[in-house]
């Protein structure tokens, strides 16, 4: 194992340690939480997290860090204008007048 993966290991335990120091019983994951442990240990090759996770499964683990990355795709794609585009207003202008002077019409 090198020294990277050593300090990954390292950051996640003491991590997950400050979670379990903050409750009594079963430990609820923040948004932080999750955020920090998927970025930490996405790294690490799935036969070390199989020994070295007890507070969450590995698959959850990978599912924390899918949603992450689909929540952090989903901000940079988001259109910068929703809905209906506003209509001229010349237009607008004119479908009222033709509304007022046809009180028949519709």
């Amino acid at each position: 194992m090198n020294n990277r993966n050593k300090d990954i290991e390292i950051l996640a335990l003491r991590h997950q340690l400050l979670v379990l120091q903050r409750q009594v019983g079963k430990p609820t994951f923040t948004d932080t939480d999750r955020a920090v442990l998927a970025g930490l240990l996405h790294h690490l090759p799935m036969n070390k997290l199989q020994h070295l996770l007890r507070l969450i499964r590995p698959e959850t683990l990978l599912r924390w860090h899918r949603a992450l990355l689909k929540r952090r795709h989903a901000v940079t794609c988001v259109p910068k204008r929703r809905g209906r585009p506003p209509t001229i207003r010349s237009i607008r202008v004119l479908v009222l007048r033709l509304a007022h002077e046809n009180p028949s019409w519709g």
